[in-house]
């Protein structure tokens, strides 16, 4: 008699115990879907979240500034006790921040900066993956004439880009030894942005450009072709994401890095801080920071990135990021790289 209390005890508790887990919903507000990347993201935090008995609800803003402050009005009105927002406008967003700090719903910025009191912020170490764009293009072409491509103007990951690409440069540029050519954002962080002031930075100066420090696989993509339509070859071009079609651009020699983020570990570790915070608790591993704009102190987490280059391929491979096959996909065995072989 007494273990079948204890039995129905223990029962009644695990059933409270998964209802109050049922609770914590989590609404998630991506910017959009434009990179391929965020589809990686998004699996990653749904997993997690059905891990940990947190129920995942979610919005696309298409790119929209304003649809994306809907759709949080949304998220909201729909029971999330955790916003992870994958910001498309740093400062158009603030109002939603506020909006869920008046409820008390606890704000994760996912990869790009909101900065805001109270808010959470996750992401790489955008600067040194900056440096590290810099740096792999620069073992290449140490001197010669430099097009910076940077990110859209609304995200400040542009900026810390930017920053660790010249931490890099400054003293080649001092020296005289590289000179900045052209300097674009890219609005939206759009490849046919990309291209289209790559191509107006080409023609300005008569297609004599030595290396392209590109913010993101996107508009590196955007780069190679206009640099291919000049039938401009062997030019050093950087990236982020470990998009696939980027780490292929590698392995076929035409793009020189990308630096990749395991958007994987970033959602798992978003949604594990959205449940926490939401439940009033610490954010395991989390620091303070205060290096954006306005030097607002915030919790974060920084996790590490990798520049991928042809000669260490293989890492994305035997993470499972990608197949061989599909890395390997029309390159030339016996000029391609190791890997492919």
């Amino acid at each position: 008699m007494w273990n079948k209390t204890r039995v129905a005890a223990a029962l009644l508790v695990a059933g409270l115990s998964g209802a109050l887990h049922a609770q914590t919903v989590v609404g998630v507000s991506w910017s959009n879907f434009q990179e391929e990347r965020w589809k990686t993201d998004e699996k990653a935090v749904k997993e997690e979240l059905a891990r940990l008995g947190a129920t995942y609800v979610s919005a696309d803003a298409g790119g929209s500034p304003e649809k994306q402050l809907a759709d949080i009005d949304g998220l909201i009105a729909k029971g999330a006790k955790a916003l992870i927002i994958l910001a498309m406008d740093k400062d158009a967003i603030v109002p939603a921040v506020a909006k869920a700090r008046a409820r008390k719903i606890p704000v994760v910025a996912y990869d790009r900066l909101i900065e805001e009191p109270g808010v959470f912020y996750i992401t790489f170490d955008n600067r040194e993956v900056g440096r590290m764009q810099a740096r792999e293009v620069f073992k290449v072409r140490p001197k010669g004439n430099y097009v910076m491509i940077k990110g859209s103007p609304t995200d400040p990951n542009a900026d810390f880009l930017r920053a660790g690409q010249q931490d890099v440069l400054e003293d080649a540029i001092k020296r005289g030894d590289i000179r900045i050519v052209g300097e674009e954002y890219t609005e939206g962080w759009k490849p046919e942005v990309a291209q289209k002031n790559m191509e107006q930075i080409l023609t300005r100066n008569g297609n004599k450009v030595d290396a392209v420090v590109a913010s993101n696989d996107g508009t590196a993509g955007g780069v190679v072709a206009a640099l291919s339509a000049r039938g401009l070859k062997g030019v050093p071009v950087s990236g982020q994401d470990g998009d696939h079609a980027a780490l292929r651009r590698v392995a076929m020699g035409t793009q020189t890095v990308s630096v990749w983020k395991d958007a994987r570990e970033l959602g798992r570790k978003a949604a594990n801080a959205a449940v926490a915070l939401a439940a009033g608790k610490p954010v395991e591993g989390a620091t303070t920071w205060s290096e954006g704009e306005k030097k607002v102190p915030m919790q974060a987490i920084f996790l590490k990135a990798v520049p991928i280059t042809r000669d260490n391929l293989h890492v994305v491979v035997e993470a499972g990021h990608i197949s061989k096959e599909e890395l390997c996909r029309g390159v030339d065995k016996a000029t391609g790289p190791a890997v492919c072989k």
